[in-house]
């Protein structure tokens, strides 16, 4: 199709959207890892010569490659972890770190993670250039609800508190159209905790639909891999065992553990010579890697994984399917959990399994909304976001009468 027919078909379309009396807003939810983060530093000691204890200002410590690098790792390490603490059931940042998530209400912190808008900090950027093409306008009918996606939902009651007024701030600046959600990844099952906490009146009033891309309704087994061994984030400068010290820290992690919804108690999830583990004896295995807190943090973020009600909103459910997704961690015969597993391989979109991508289906005879949903073969978690049927799909529903 040429350059001046897709113009044409897109201002028809935003004609259509006046005439109808304005565009449905959108506010985008991003997954975990989807949101800036700014840090301040005022601390007494460091972990390495070479790490900075004090700024005057805050700056972004996520997503900056720079602090990724070898050495300087450990600071950013030291600066971004969280310390939890039993008797209180919640987590703090570490000593003379003050961490902030900016741009809330806008979309330029969700559609780039890097300040510096490299290509590789890209996430919301291509959903919001085609909401744009549409006739939105970033930070009036297109806002971002960015969060601290370290924590899971029984830390992030404020965000909820904030995610509220904002819709309804959306929908009162915009001809009174009740707003799209579109959420990525941990997004939707956020949104899923908050549209529950609403009642069905409000979400009548203040929400047309929930659009979930990648949801990991259910937790994922790349849970349990990270607690084992880390991730490195898909680059090869990164050290999976590295990169863990941070990211076993953070109880969101253990909220998208696999969930007993989706996963049989006794399925085997680890297996070596000595012993097999499963959600049955998930407590034993984080004895054995030595992370205690990991089991706390699951009893605290479980019962809201746990709760799993229909939104009672329109639900359109997009994700990947026929990518290889770690199913089953198995370490050799004379080897243990210090070593490196095989990763056995299933279904999914490469991060989340298909069953708990499919965990929106469950809501189809549930709920008088209608749940509508769309298998992309061989599309992966992040390339969702900038996938040409998924933006078209995107787009349809934004333009539908």
């Amino acid at each position: 199709m040429s350059a001046s027919y897709n113009l044409k078909i897109c201002s028809f379309f935003v004609i259509l959207a006046v005439a109808r009396g304005g565009l449905n807003p959108v506010v985008l939810i991003p997954g975990d890892g989807g949101s800036q983060v700014e840090a301040k530093l005022n601390k007494s000691a460091s972990v390495h010569y070479i790490c900075e204890k004090t700024t005057s200002d805050f700056f972004n410590i996520w997503l900056n490659m720079e602090l990724l690098v070898p050495l300087v790792i450990d600071c950013w390490i030291d600066n971004i972890k969280l310390i939890y603490d039993n008797a209180t059931r919640t987590t703090r940042n570490n000593d003379g770190v003050e961490i902030r998530i900016p741009g809330f209400g806008g979309t330029e912190t969700v559609e780039w993670l890097d300040p510096s808008h490299a290509s590789a900090g890209a996430y919301f950027n291509s959903i919001a250039k085609t909401l744009v093409s549409l006739g939105h306008e970033r930070n009036k009918t297109m806002k971002g609800a960015p969060y601290d996606f370290r924590k899971a939902p029984n830390e992030n009651q404020q965000f909820f508190t904030d995610l509220k007024a904002l819709i309804e701030q959306t929908y009162t600046e915009n001809n009174n159209q009740p707003v799209i959600i579109i959420a990525h990844s941990m997004g939707g099952p956020m949104s899923l905790f908050f549209l529950n906490q609403q009642t069905q009146d409000w979400k009548d009033k203040y929400i047309r639909s929930l659009v979930t891309l990648s949801g990991a309704w259910g937790g994922s087994m790349k849970a349990v891999k990270v607690y084992a061994i880390g991730d490195d984030l898909g680059s090869y400068v990164l050290r999976e065992s590295v990169m863990r010290e941070e990211q076993i820290t953070s109880p969101s992690l253990a909220w998208l553990l696999p969930s007993k919804l989706f996963w049989k108690p006794d399925e085997v999830l680890v297996q070596t010579s000595r012993k097999n583990f499963s959600l049955n004896n998930l407590e034993e295995f984080f004895q054995a890697i030595n992370f205690p807190n990991g089991w706390e943090m699951r009893k605290d973020t479980e019962k809201y994984q746990l709760d799993y009600r229909p939104p009672g909103v329109e639900v359109h459910c997009l994700y990947g399917v026929g990518v290889d997704t770690v199913e089953r961690l198995f370490y050799k015969p004379g080897t243990w959990l210090d070593g490196y597993p095989t990763l056995i391989n299933g279904d999914g979109d490469g991060t989340v399994n298909r069953r708990s991508l499919e965990g929106c289906l469950h809501w189809e005879s549930l709920q008088k909304q209608k749940v509508y949903s769309k298998q992309l073969p061989k599309v992966d978690h992040m390339q969702i976001l900038n996938n040409k049927d998924v933006l078209s799909y995107i787009a349809n529903l934004i333009n539908d009468v």
